[in-house]
């Protein structure tokens, strides 16, 4: 079983940057879908961003499209999220996850989960 451990989270100010990494372990990405999720306190758990190893593509939620870019590094197995021009709202835990199949944005397709980094952008 792939083991997922997320890093990189922190404070930040407005406008600011962070890169989230993913780092599997046990077993590499290229059997898997990887996502990012995040969940902010008494909300749900929404998708972020996706990418998909064969054919390589990339999928983002509309409210970070243009800001937030995922990307993978084979050698190292390791998926990050870059995340540009951070805003309050993007304030959450955020989860990497592996799937097979089944909707690459929702949650129920994910079998495996990260613990997660924390968050927070400030005003």
């Amino acid at each position: 079983q792939v083991q997922l451990g997320e890093s990189g989270g922190g404070l930040v100010q407005s406008g600011g940057s962070l890169r989230l990494s993913c780092a599997a372990s046990g077993r590499t990405f290229s059997n898997y879908n990887v996502g990012w999720f995040r969940q902010a306190p008494g909300k749900e758990r929404e998708f972020v961003a996706a990418i998909r190893w064969v054919p390589y593509s990339t999928y983002y939620a509309d409210s970070v499209k243009g800001r937030f870019t995922i990307s993978r590094d084979n050698a190292k197995n390791t998926v990050y999220l870059q995340m540009n021009s951070l805003k309050p709202e993007d304030t959450a835990v955020y989860y990497c996850a592996v799937r097979n199949s089944g909707s690459i944005d929702s949650p129920v397709s994910y079998t495996r989960w990260g613990q997660g980094t924390q968050v927070t952008v400030s005003s």
